[in-house]
């Protein structure tokens, strides 16, 4: 971090005086924090902490991206999502989790990594954040999806995919991203 970025977060932090759980749970803890802000002042910020995800883009030797689709609860729609998954822990190493969940849902292995960053779904209220992967060297095992899990796998080539995003077809937030950066990282690649 530069002098002027510490200097800036220094001005813009909000410092914690309080914190009070209102529901611990699997996935997601439920918090209300009493902080100070800027001028001195406490504020109230309900919060929710996360373990962690990651977001895998498998794109295949032909230009095909591996993509699922599946119901989602809380909304009451099937979406179109790439492979992706919670942390097990905090601790866990994201590469090793995103190696997991694309084995879990679709069964294939890749031979390339490629570390596509952190996305913050909802910052202004949640601590996740997703850390997405671009994986290549693709090679079919099988699929060990969990009890709970229903997943339809699909190909679709990655220019499509990127239409598809730019058209609102695909709403998924991480989904949208992950195809957006994985096509501008093989883009530039050539």
């Amino acid at each position: 971090m530069t002098e002027a970025e510490k200097k800036e977060y220094e001005q813009l932090r909000e410092v914690p005086e309080g914190s009070v759980l209102i529901r611990a749970g699997k996935i997601l803890d439920m918090k209300v924090d009493t902080v100070r802000v800027y001028n001195g002042r406490t504020a109230t910020r309900e919060l929710v902490r996360h373990v962690g995800a990651v977001c895998i883009a498998p794109v295949t030797a032909d230009g095909q991206i591996v993509l699922e689709r599946q119901y989602r609860y809380p909304i009451d729609k099937v979406l179109t999502e790439l492979p992706a998954g919670k942390l097990d822990s905090k601790e866990e190493d994201p590469l090793a989790a995103a190696k997991r969940e694309l084995r879990e849902e679709t069964g294939l292995h890749a031979a390339e990594w490629i570390d596509l960053g952190d996305f913050y779904p909802a910052a202004a209220y949640s601590d996740e954040h997703i850390r997405m992967y671009l994986a290549r060297g693709l090679s079919q095992g099988e699929r060990d999806l969990d009890p709970d899990e229903n997943i339809n796998v699909f190909r679709m080539p990655l220019g499509e995919a990127v239409a598809a995003v730019m058209r609102g077809e695909i709403p998924d937030a991480k989904t949208q991203l992950a195809i957006l950066k994985t096509a501008k990282y093989l883009e530039t690649e050539k």
